[in-house]
């Protein structure tokens, strides 16, 4: 008896360990069984609680008039599924005739209560069918991503979802994104986890930080052009355009509309094309997009036309040609200039991580996703690197991506720099690899000698 004791009190302490130290480990070594106990066993009475039932069917009530038995009954949602997962439960349920998805919506918070689950969020799969995801531990705490993802062609994990999924940078489905955030937000580290997920791909990177170059130029051996100023970075956005205008005359010439070419052989877009004449896809990143538009002097605005004029062509007409638009910066409002809101119309993907005030998250959610305003100026200063991402469909998620280190970053380019690709018009602007010249060292007058 004394040993059975002893036993336990180790087995307890070990829970209360690894649930301090390591909640991922204690989720699925202990967290996962009662969690699925608790939802089995009191799923009846915290759906009656939430208002998530219904009457039973009217002849379940005449039958039982008729046999005098008892009457039966609320209904609860049926269950379809319960599944475990690395990080919680995704629970699926038939809804009863007469509810609705929104009703399990509005219900998420007492449910996270009821089942005393750390989230709880949920999204319909088709009509009748809801997905209820639990998380039981602060996923975003300590990102973990998972080792096996579903990475495919122009579609990389970059970050950490609220409720345990992986968010997915999918190029083929949102060209275009933009990313906001104050300094010391985490816009950096986000922005190396994208380039260090794409590094491996067969795509061409495109580098624009007029930061003098500090953020990109580390990684600069998987890039195929970089620009550290705005003089070539308008430079290289109009060869940019140039090089999407040779793109479009390629599938001009490729498409052959006769009546004995099947659909498929159709092309629109490069896609569509036969593998080897298939150009290389290309996405632009600018680091600090402000850098680019402000001007002081007439010649600087004349350079800032063609800089915003370039990427509104970009934003436009790239999608077909390959091009893709990753616009990074602190704010992006119409007091940056002309053409600034007709660029950010066409950045269908938006990310906002830590800002200062109600209007730079309006900038990011205002026009596609209002609830998404409080929770972006909600982000605590202590927790860089956690966002709110959203898209045109209105839909909005809490996010953060893994810490990546600039020297991990730059091991991950290096190591892949063989798939470097040489795009003939970019040629100009390939970033120079030699040794680095020996820094400057400022002459400094010494003080004068005690007396």
């Amino acid at each position: 008896m004394t040993s059975l004791i002893v036993i336990l009190a180790l087995v307890a302490a070990a829970a209360g360990l690894l649930r301090w130290r390591r909640p991922a480990w204690f989720w699925l070594t202990f967290g996962v069984t009662f969690a699925v106990l608790r939802v089995l066993i009191r799923y009846g009475s915290v759906m009656d609680a939430c208002g998530l039932t219904v009457p039973a069917a009217r002849w379940r009530l005449g039958l039982a008039r008729m046999t005098n038995r008892p009457v039966p009954g609320p209904r609860a949602p049926r269950i379809l599924r319960v599944r475990p997962t690395r990080t919680g439960l995704v629970l699926r349920i038939k809804l009863r005739p007469g509810q609705d998805a929104f009703d399990v919506t509005a219900s998420c918070d007492r449910l996270r209560h009821s089942f005393a689950m750390y989230g709880v969020t949920s999204r319909e799969l088709r009509s009748g069918v809801v997905e209820v995801r639990m998380t039981g531990y602060d996923v975003l705490k300590r990102v973990q991503m998972p080792a096996l993802t579903d990475t495919r062609p122009m579609r990389v994990p970059v970050a950490l979802r609220e409720d345990g999924s992986v968010h997915f940078r999918d190029y083929r489905t949102v060209p275009h994104a933009l990313t906001l955030g104050a300094t010391e937000s985490g816009k950096s580290v986000y922005q190396r986890n994208l380039v260090a997920s794409l590094a491996s791909q067969r795509v061409a990177l495109v580098g624009i930080d007029c930061k003098q170059g500090v953020e990109l130029f580390p990684l600069a051996r998987r890039f195929s052009a970089l620009a550290d100023n705005p003089d070539s970075a308008a430079e290289l956005l109009e060869a940019l355009v140039s090089h999407m205008e040779d793109v479009y005359q390629l599938i001009r010439a490729e498409q052959r509309i006769t009546a004995d070419v099947p659909d498929a052989g159709v092309a629109a877009d490069i896609w569509d094309l036969r593998e080897d004449l298939r150009p290389i896809p290309i996405v632009v990143l600018v680091d600090e997009v402000a850098e680019l538009a402000l001007f002081a002097t007439k010649d600087e605005e004349k350079r800032r036309d063609r800089i915003i004029t370039a990427l509104a062509r970009l934003a436009q007409l790239g999608r077909a040609a390959g091009i893709y638009l990753e616009i990074c910066g602190q704010r992006f409002g119409s007091e940056l200039g002309k053409g600034i809101t007709m660029l950010r119309a066409q950045l269908t993907g938006r990310t906002a991580h830590r800002v200062n005030d109600e209007s730079s998250a309006n900038m990011a959610f205002g026009d596609i996703a209002p609830d998404a305003v409080l929770a972006a100026i909600q982000i605590p200063t202590d927790t860089p690197g956690v966002a709110v991402t959203g898209d045109s469909t209105g839909g909005w998620a809490r996010i953060r991506a893994p810490h990546t280190s600039l020297r991990q970053a730059v091991n991950i380019c290096n190591r892949h720099a063989d798939l470097t690709p040489d795009v003939p018009a970019l040629a100009p602007f390939r970033p120079a690899l030699g040794a680095p010249a020996p820094a400057l060292v400022p002459a400094v007058e010494s003080a004068p000698a005690a007396a």
